[in-house]
């Protein structure tokens, strides 16, 4: 799963990588939790990408509530195609979640081990996301909402924990985000695991466990052991 990650990289690096133009006014996040606002890049009309702030959690359009989205945090790449919430979602409102790296949390034997993972190279991430925008009932007010796509997770990091979040790699990004592109099969060729030795990971401070924890020394590596 990804229940928690980092997003810290300068504009220019997002910009190179992403392909978008301008950015908002963005801090750098160290601790990024669920039900809080996350940086995502859409693609509003055909050649024209931007970042909007959606609440993570995803809110499906029938819910009459909007606690469910705290249960949807993630979804499972192998069941996008059939799942209500995320179907429709799926198919017509993909997005990339912004990200310098995820936590992942390994059991040992003396506790859960938080581990920091991120591209090798260095570079800002995006992760398969899914949006939808969800109305009110009681104030008529509308959020637009994420969860983070999620597939196994191959080699040594499922030594670490047996999912990951769905790196989209750079060649996919334009594919994943057109909204023309519906094919279920075409989309999902970019959810498998990555090539693990593309990644960089090592054990971090359990003070990322609160999400009031905030700051450059959670990415920091610890030893353990």
């Amino acid at each position: 799963m990804c229940g928690r990650y980092a997003f810290f990289s300068p504009v220019e690096a997002v910009k190179r990588v992403f392909g978008v133009a301008a950015l908002p006014e963005l801090a750098a996040r160290y601790n990024v939790a669920p039900t809080q606002a996350v940086p995502v890049l859409l693609e509003t009309a055909p050649g024209n990408r931007e970042i909007a702030l959606l609440h993570w959690g995803l809110i499906p359009s029938w819910a009459k509530e909007r606690s469910i989205g705290n249960r949807m945090i993630n979804a499972r790449a192998e069941t996008l195609a059939e799942r209500p919430a995320f179907r429709r979602a799926f198919r017509d409102r993909r997005c990339l979640v912004l990200a310098d790296g995820w936590y992942e949390w390994q059991t040992t034997a003396t506790g859960k081990q938080p581990w920091f993972i991120r591209s090798r190279d260095g570079l800002p991430m995006g992760l398969a996301g899914l949006w939808e925008s969800w109305r009110d009932p009681a104030s008529g007010d509308t959020v637009k909402s994420v969860a983070i796509v999620t597939t196994d997770a191959p080699g040594t990091l499922g030594d670490i924990h047996h999912r990951m979040p769905a790196v989209i790699a750079q060649e996919g990004i334009a594919a994943w985000l057109d909204p023309g592109q519906r094919g279920a099969a075409a989309l999902s060729r970019w959810l498998v695991g990555m090539d693990p030795s593309k990644f960089d990971a090592w054990p971090v401070s359990r003070q990322v466990n609160d999400p009031r924890h905030e700051g450059p020394e959670l990415v920091e590596p610890v030893t353990v052991g």
